[in-house]
């Protein structure tokens, strides 16, 4: 009998090669193959007739192959496979991209259940690089619930659905349960071992629905357990007492009156910093809410209590602007600020890090080379991490660690309803910057199809003729969904278009090095057109780029959408974003329309909240909590607040969790899993 430490280089058909390619996923034993839950299920009972097939989406459909499919080299590498499909109610062509192999194996008049995504091709539908199952001639209902695993290249599902199947024979009969038998009786949850048989192998659509309840309610309650001790925790630590947490000096240096929010959360910060506990402070807001001038406030508040503050940001470009921005206005105090980044000179950093360790730099700005060995502070009393979401948990602790609890505030852009933030950041106080600085101009949007090609483009070089700038954002391709704009394609095609006019392209897979250069120049005014995927979406502040162009923006959320918009109507020019896909359906019109109404990112997100599916949301980043593998904190709201109620009431009476030693186990792993010293 298997046990689930084995390693699964030991299952059939799972070798030495193989067994290092799970080792991507994080996958070394049956344990953990038990634990790596399906990221989708593909619902193939559920047939449609091809007639009924409306909108694009995925769908499992019952025909008979009708023509002997049909292979044609488009390109060098590229392959396709076409033929024809029918039922009683219509017919649909049949596409494979690079798979003859799955071509080869249909049968001209054999029935199968076909199940794949459909798309739009021109006036016509096709059926996408479909899965395909040979019917039996007596099969009454065919199709079955098929989890779908996440995967690395050079593994398949079926290799996946090998070692969960030796998982689930590995799990023994007396499987411990760290959910307390109260809950699960209250919440009506089956018990572990039936939730998991149910997620790995479902025998019918409720059996996901429920299985995935009970993960979800036992992961945020884990979750919610582990917030709630560590914010315990932090209310009994001693935290530094900033002497003098008077701000008139600091208001009267700004060039401008702040906001209502930003004074609130000025003083919000005050009072934390004169506590003697300390900060864990979350600032989120929307785009241009003057998220800075609050962190400005806290370095203000450190060096006058003579403490350093250390700012770290997540690219170069953006410290070298944060100090740009921060030392005229911090030199108006009397407070220094020196700029640490990795692409410094010797001499440059020697003397950024001696003036870091004497104490004379009172404000450090910087990238991760702010936690790298060399860095020693003189006396650190407050750390900012901008952009929450490109730091890890890890990263802001070891900035911390080069300070005696200094206080922490961090920024986020991603505007969410408070209530929702509370819950989401346990361990984190948090202050909502709700208003606009006066002055800022809203961006004029529009959401367009594909018959305004032409004049969009001809609109491009009209902003450009008049001294603007322009980004161009493409989604990220998947194989096989040719309708979709490749950046690098795409830059090829404008500057066709636009012969005259300077464009450049920037995409995840460049170097940093690369995207920081490309990033500069186009700051620099050296390139008209910025043609990029998402890596732009946090980004610099390029006051002259007064134009978003975004291509089939239907496949972005909402607030996605929102975030690139903010890139532009940063300056005093008017600026405009446009949304390409408003001839994707309805529901993408829809969608869109949205954006177009509003420029409020708190209403942007809360539309987000109830239209978007599970991971939508905040796609896949994890705001440095340990990572989610099923739960969705937007999608399972409302079992989110239910699980922090219980966590919170089970900690009342028992802060500890002695009575619950598998409960505590478990939290524990889960908060270990993030590399948080927190509970080491």
């Amino acid at each position: 009998m298997p046990a689930l430490e084995d390693s699964i280089r030991f299952v059939k058909g799972i070798g030495p090669k193989k067994a290092a390619l799970f080792e991507k996923l994080h996958i070394r034993t049956l344990r953990d193959a038990l634990e790596t839950y399906p990221r989708d299920y593909e619902d193939r009972t559920a047939i449609t007739p091809i007639a009924d097939i409306a909108e694009d989406g995925k769908y499992a459909v019952r025909a008979v192959v009708g023509t002997e499919p049909k292979t044609t080299h488009i390109r060098k590498g590229m392959t396709l496979v076409k033929c024809t499909i029918f039922d009683e109610s219509g017919s649909l062509p049949v596409t494979y991209f690079n798979n003859s192999y799955a071509a080869a194996l249909l049968r001209v008049g054999q029935e199968y259940v076909f199940y794949g995504r459909v798309q739009a091709n021109g006036h016509t539908r096709m059926l996408v690089s479909p899965q395909s199952e040979k019917v039996s001639p007596d099969a009454e209902h065919p199709g079955r619930i098929v989890p779908v695993y996440p995967l690395t290249a050079g593994l398949t599902q079926r290799d996946m659905a090998r070692v969960t199947e030796a998982a689930l024979d590995a799990v023994p009969g007396d499987w411990p349960d760290p959910l307390p038998e109260v809950l699960r009786a209250r919440y009506n949850l089956p018990d572990a071992t039936d939730a998991l048989v149910a997620i790995h192998r479902p025998q019918s659509a409720q059996d996901v629905k429920e299985a995935r309840r009970r993960m979800v309610f036992e992961e945020l309650f884990l979750l919610c357990c582990g917030l709630q001790q560590l914010k315990e925790r932090r209310k009994a630590d001693a935290g530094l007492v900033f002497s003098d947490t008077s701000l008139a000096d600091f208001f009267a240096a700004l060039p401008f009156s702040p906001t209502g929010a930003q004074h609130r959360a000025i003083e919000e910060i005050a009072t934390d910093c004169a506590s003697g506990r300390p900060m864990n402070r979350l600032v989120q807001g929307d785009v241009g809410s003057g998220k800075t001038i609050v962190a400005a406030a806290l370095c203000a508040l450190a060096a006058k209590s003579g403490y350093q503050a250390a700012f770290m940001a997540p690219t170069e470009i953006l410290a070298a602007q944060h100090a740009e921005t921060l030392a005229p206005l911090l030199e108006k105090l009397g407070i220094s600020c020196t700029l640490l980044t990795g692409s410094m000179n010797a001499a440059q950093k020697r003397a950024a890090l001696a003036a870091i360790e004497s104490g004379a730099a009172q404000v450090v700005i910087g990238t991760h080379a702010l936690i790298q060995q060399s860095v020693t502070f003189h006396r650190l009393g407050a750390v900012v991490a901008d952009e929450q979401h490109r730091f890890g948990v890890a990263q802001r602790a070891a900035l911390s660690a080069k300070g005696q609890t200094p206080h922490v505030l961090v920024m986020s852009a991603t505007p969410i309803p408070r209530t929702l933030a509370l819950i989401l950041y346990g361990d984190l106080d948090v202050s909502v910057l709700d208003e606009v600085p006066p002055g800022r101009q809203p961006v004029e949007t529009y959401a367009v199809g594909e018959n305004m090609r032409r004049r969009i483009t001809a609109f491009i070089d009209k902003q450009i003729r008049e001294g603007g700038q322009v980004y161009v954002v493409c989604p990220l391709v998947e194989e096989g969904e040719m309708n979709l704009k490749s950046a690098e394609q795409h830059a090829i095609d404008l500057q066709k278009a636009l012969p005259q006019r300077r464009v450049a392209v920037l995409h995840g897979r460049m170097k940093s090095a690369e995207k920081e250069r490309v990033m500069q120049a186009f700051a620099a005014q050296e390139y008209d057109i910025l043609v990029a995927t998402t890596v732009i979406e946090v980004g610099v502040d390029v006051p002259n780029a007064n134009l978003m162009v975004v291509e089939d923006a239907d496949r972005f959320g909402l607030s996605q959408l929102h975030q690139l918009r903010g890139r532009v109507g940063r300056g005093t020019r008017q600026s405009y974003c446009i949304f390409f896909g408003a001839d994707k359906g309805q529901t993408a019109r829809e969608r869109l329309k949205i954006l177009c109404k509003t420029n409020d990112g708190f209403e942007v997100a809360r539309a987000d909240l109830s239209q978007r599916g599970p991971g939508d949301f905040f796609g896949r980043r994890q705001h440095g909590l340990p990572a989610l593998h099923v739960a969705d904190p937007i999608a399972d709201l409302a079992l989110m607040q239910s699980a922090r109620e219980e966590a919170e009431q089970i900690l009342q009476a028992d802060p500890t969790l002695a009575g619950y030693p598998e409960l505590r186990a478990r939290v524990r792993r889960m908060f270990e899993e993030r590399d948080d010293e927190a509970f080491n």
